[in-house]
């Protein structure tokens, strides 16, 4: 008998659209009036539901779905490729690598504090752009490091994999998770950014003080450590392979580069904060949209490309080779946005949130943010793709977020910290079992080891949401 194998995102989405066009046969059509039809926020007027002539697709609409998709979303895409091209040329100068090869050689005979700045580092990463691939290069560089410090493989593992994961799981403006989900929501990425940042702290603190003392307890009793039975073997395996020398040295260069990196996202979230909304006038509100934050990123890698010292050809291909790495989620985007192409065409959108609606009037703004959060998590499982989920479930979760007065921005983090957590421990996650590979930990050892912590994260994410629905 065969082994289970989860299917592609792509597959999975695609099978959503052959259901959801099946659905338009069945389920009743109708609409509701909107504050403002044109707007890119639309906002459903509560009451307003009424039944319309059906439009039930068919195969010709299913097979055109994905391209509709594209062309609805095209905006979104082309943003997710200029920011793979950017990342392409900031990786290309080894700026990144260098950064964190120069800590961990300054930190060296004081391992004990690598922990924190380090994981404060990978969660720099994961929150402004969702670093998950790029921390792979690191294990063969951090394990023979805390080995021979005395701690254990899972020391190292969850300074990586928790630190970037926890970041992303508190993603301020990451622009895979927040960017495409307020882009599909119709607000700027910047609402809601003090919420996010709440959890991106306390959750970080949180998982630093985990890990410092499970490894603090490795160090003084290596028999704590859940891979105690592979401890002799592991020290033969990485003390024989250390590639710190491999790492690029922080010259004067890559530390310029590495603050035009942080100095692009510094402007991205002045470009989208709606000063005037929250009464601040003294501050000009830029109102950037997807156009301007594309911009700003291909004019950032350019910038950084020459500085850098690439030649044309080099600059060029770094780019291309970057966008080419997340062409797949630009496409997953398409694929997720005909979804809603069909069920808009079907008619059947509005009867979704009038089924919302009716549910919700039973519940309050806070259990409905939990309830939502709760909800993300099993779906994060089933369309791994943070992007692809936000593209699918956005423009029916924000509105729904309106009839339960809760503001859409507390929907969008319940959104991205479930597949955050999610992403910490999911075996479909090429970044996880990867990890766990390099640093030969067994699965089941490494979900023994983080599941209190997850428990601890769950708790922090659905009091954050509370006090963002108490406060408003």
């Amino acid at each position: 008998m065969k082994r289970f194998k989860m299917p592609s995102a792509f597959t999975i989405l695609f099978a959503i659209i052959i259901v959801v066009a099946i659905l338009t046969h069945i389920v009743p059509a109708g609409q509701y009036d909107y504050v403002d039809p044109e707007a890119a926020k639309k906002e459903p007027i509560p009451g307003t539901y009424h039944p319309v002539d059906p439009n039930p697709q068919g195969i010709g609409d299913i097979i055109m779905a994905p391209v509709k998709g594209f062309y609805d979303a095209v905006d979104v895409a082309l943003f997710v490729i200029v920011i793979g091209g950017f990342l392409g040329i900031v990786m290309k100068t080894g700026a990144i690598d260098a950064g964190i090869a120069e800590v961990t050689r300054r930190l060296k005979g004081r391992e004990k504090w690598m922990i924190p700045i380090l994981m404060i580092f990978f969660g720099l990463g994961g929150t402004t752009y969702g670093m998950a691939e790029e921390t792979i290069a690191f294990y063969p560089l951090l394990l023979p490091v805390f080995i021979a410090a005395g701690y254990d493989s899972i020391t190292a593992a969850s300074v990586i994999l928790l630190g970037a994961g926890v970041g992303v799981l508190g993603s301020t403006v990451n622009p895979f998770a927040t960017g495409i989900a307020s882009g599909f929501a119709g607000i700027s990425i910047g609402e809601g950014i003090g919420l996010r940042l709440l959890i991106l702290i306390v959750g970080e603190l949180a998982t630093i003080l985990f890990v410092m003392r499970y490894a603090e307890r490795v160090r003084k009793d290596p028999t704590k450590s859940l891979v105690y039975d592979m401890m002799e073997d592991n020290k033969k395996h990485f003390l024989s392979q250390r590639k710190a020398d491999e790492f690029p040295e922080l010259t004067g260069r890559r530390k310029f580069i590495l603050f035009l990196f942080a100095l692009t996202f510094i402007i991205m979230v002045f470009g989208v904060i709606p000063f005037e909304d929250i009464g601040i006038t003294a501050i000009p509100t830029l109102w950037w949209w997807f156009g301007e934050l594309t911009a700003l990123f291909l004019v950032s890698a350019i910038v950084i490309g020459l500085i850098a010292g690439l030649n044309e050809k080099e600059l060029v291909s770094a780019f291309v080779d970057g966008a080419r790495d997340l062409l797949g989620v630009a496409l997953i985007i398409g694929v997720s946005r005909g979804i809603t192409v069909v069920m808009n065409a079907g008619n059947i959108t509005d009867t979704v949130l009038n089924l919302g609606e009716r549910t919700l009037s039973q519940t309050g703004s806070a259990p409905f943010a939990i309830l939502t959060y709760l909800f993300y998590i099993p779906l994060s499982f089933l369309i791994p793709s943070t992007s692809g989920l936000a593209t699918l479930s956005m423009p029916i979760m924000a509105p729904l977020g309106d009839f339960a007065n809760v503001a859409r921005h507390i929907v969008i983090t319940a959104y991205q910290s479930a597949s955050g957590i999610v992403n910490l421990i999911t075996p479909t996650s090429a970044v996880v079992m990867g990890g766990l590979a390099i640093a030969r930990i067994p699965y089941n050892k490494w979900i023994k080891h983080v599941w209190k912590l997850l428990v601890i994260l769950m708790i922090i994410i659905i009091a954050a949401l509370s006090f963002g629905v108490l406060v408003g």
